[in-house]
């Protein structure tokens, strides 16, 4: 997935370790836990020379470290966590510091040229707090306020936040926006960075506010059909379709919702329904009942796929996250009974 090198299949199976170990833990299945500790005690390689994605290895590696650290207290997560943590510093080393999308994990740490996008360089936030924490080093820290600083300077069209931003300028390098691939998690993070912070960090919370509602104005639309899907955003013309990456954003509104004022809660509680059932719908309306990579609101045929190049599935787990944060904030049992069916029909294609 990251490094393209001899060392491709370890990196790939790494990555999956690394990833699992949280759920391994949580779901008390000790052998699989200690077997992939033994793992990243002995077979983490952190020397590799070859790519590797900034975002992937922050929000898999360094993510599922410190989230196995904190469950358990095993020291050897939290040292793997800031070594590699180091290893991303050289990233950082541009005339903005708004940081390069690959990086090299060899010794001598370089960043390749290019774009960096919303979603990767927005979704630094948590992790790199708590390396900070953890170490004593505000240095992890100091990195990733200096990106928000960066975003607040930068005039946003509309009150939106394109995709590509130019880390030696500091500038927009097109206007692209949209909720799903390529933006999505940077909005994640700012009202997770605001929960984590115990609803200190204010900053995190108006920029979610204003991002929120600017999305709201200027691509939340509803079909024909009467469905509310959040369009993709080029230069001021509309795209009329979501991708299944943008449907984490039904779960994400609901939680934002519940620490919305009280004039607002119920109206993001029901967008965030709204969007959700969408989501689902793409999965209804699908002959095989799993969602495609995208679908779309603009030939006549609402939430379905119309392109070839969008009829696949590839596990992703967005509809389900919005599912599950449903229940959990409304308790309404069809979004248990929604993600049951997911399940089902995923097992059902696993055995043909």
């Amino acid at each position: 997935m990251f490094l393209h090198n001899k060392n491709i299949i370890l990196c790939l199976r790494g990555a999956t370790v690394v990833d699992a170990l949280d759920t391994l833990y949580i779901m008390e299945l000790e052998e699989e836990f200690q077997e992939a500790k033994k793992w990243v005690e002995k077979s983490f390689d952190l020397n590799v020379n070859g790519e590797a994605s900034l975002f992937e290895v922050n929000i898999r590696y360094i993510g599922g470290l410190l989230a196995a650290y904190y469950l358990t207290g095993e020291e050897v997560f939290k040292s793997k966590a800031l070594e590699l943590g180091e290893k991303l510093l050289p990233a950082f080393n541009t005339p903005t510091g708004i940081p390069r999308g690959v990086i090299n994990l060899g010794s001598w740490g370089w960043a390749s040229a290019g774009s960096s996008i919303l979603a990767e360089f927005g979704t630094l936030h948590l992790e790199f707090l708590h390396l900070s924490e953890l170490s004593g080093n505000p240095v992890f820290a100091e990195k990733v306020m200096n990106i928000r600083k960066v975003l607040n300077k930068v005039e946003k069209p509309q009150g939106l936040y394109p995709n590509f931003l130019s880390p030696v300028t500091g500038n927009w390098v097109q206007h692209h926006v949209s909720i799903g691939g390529l933006g999505d998690s940077f909005y994640e993070y700012l009202i997770k960075s605001w929960l984590m912070s115990d609803k200190k960090d204010s900053e995190a919370k108006r920029m979610y506010d204003d991002a929120l509602e600017a999305i709201e104005k200027h691509l939340v639309k509803k079909s024909a059909g009467g469905l509310t899907y959040i369009a993709e955003w080029r230069g001021g013309i509309l795209d009329h379709k979501m991708g299944h990456l943008a449907c984490f954003s039904g779960g994400m509104i609901a939680l934002g919702a519940e620490h919305a004022g009280e004039e607002k809660k119920q109206h993001y509680m029901d967008l965030a329904a709204e969007i959700t059932n969408t989501c689902h719908e793409s999965y209804a309306r699908s002959d095989t009942k799993l969602g495609p990579e995208a679908f779309r609101f603009d030939t006549g045929s609402e939430a379905m796929a119309t392109r070839l190049s969008e009829r696949y599935y590839i596990l992703r787990p967005e509809v389900v996250e919005s599912y599950m944060y449903m229940w959990r904030l409304t308790h309404d049992p069809k979004y248990r009974q929604w993600g049951w069916e997911a399940v089902k029909v995923r097992l059902e294609t696993l055995q043909e």
